[in-house]
C-alpha cells in the first residue's frame, strides 16, 4: 500500500522528506520518539455521521482537542462521531494509529471529506504518515494540497472547534 503512495508521489513529482522511525500510535508517542522533524505535527481523526452516510478526515495540530459537537454545526453534519476501525479500513485502507491525509489515495470513491485546521494550514510544511506508522514525511503545504487536488479531495479549510483545555 505504501509502495503505490510513493509511486503516486513520484509519478506526480511531489516532494516531501520522509524520516524512518520506530512504530507510534499517537501524538505524544511520536513527539518522544521522533523528535525535531520539520514541519507541523497533527491529529488526525476520521469521523462519521450518526446514520454512517458521510464520513471526513479532519487534521488538526496535534495539540488541539476537538469540539465534536461544534464541529458538527460547523460542517452541518447531524451526530458526528469516531468512526470504527472497520469503516477507517474500508474507505482509507488503514488501521487505527496510521490516520493521514496521505490516506484519500485508497479513497477512489471520493466517499471521503477532508477538513484540515486553518491553524495548521498556515505551516510551511505538514507531517504525514504514508500510510504506516514507522514513517513520516514532511510534505510542503503546497505539495500537499496538490497531492488532496490530484486524489479529487480538495480540504476544506476552516477554524476546527476546540475544546477548551
Amino acid at each position: 500500500m505504501k509502495h503505490a503512495l510513493y509511486a503516486f508521489l513520484d509519478q506526480h513529482a511531489l516532494t516531501y522528506q520522509r524520516f524512518e522511525h520506530p512504530p507510534v500510535y499517537t501524538c505524544e508517542e511520536a513527539r518522544q520518539l521522533c523528535p525535531d522533524m520539520p514541519g507541523a505535527e497533527t491529529k488526525n481523526l476520521f469521523l462519521c455521521d450518526g446514520k454512517g452516510m458521510r464520513h471526513l478526515l479532519v487534521a488538526v495540530p496535534a495539540e488541539a482537542t476537538v469540539d465534536l459537537k461544534a464541529l458538527s454545526q460547523e460542517l452541518d453534519v447531524k451526530g458526528l462521531r469516531f468512526a470504527s476501525p472497520e469503516r477507517l479500513h474500508r474507505y482509507l485502507g488503514l488501521e487505527p494509529g496510521s490516520v493521514t491525509l496521505l490516506a484519500v489515495l485508497n479513497d477512489r470513491a471520493g466517499a471521503v471529506d477532508v477538513v484540515v485546521d486553518a491553524s495548521l494550514w498556515q505551516a510551511d510544511a505538514i507531517l504525514c504518515h504514508p500510510l504506516v506508522n514507522t514513517e513520516t514525511l514532511a510534505v510542503p503545504r503546497a505539495e500537499l494540497m496538490r497531492f488532496l487536488e490530484l486524489t479529487g479531495h480538495p480540504p476544506r479549510v476552516i477554524p476546527v472547534p476546540q475544546r477548551a483545555a
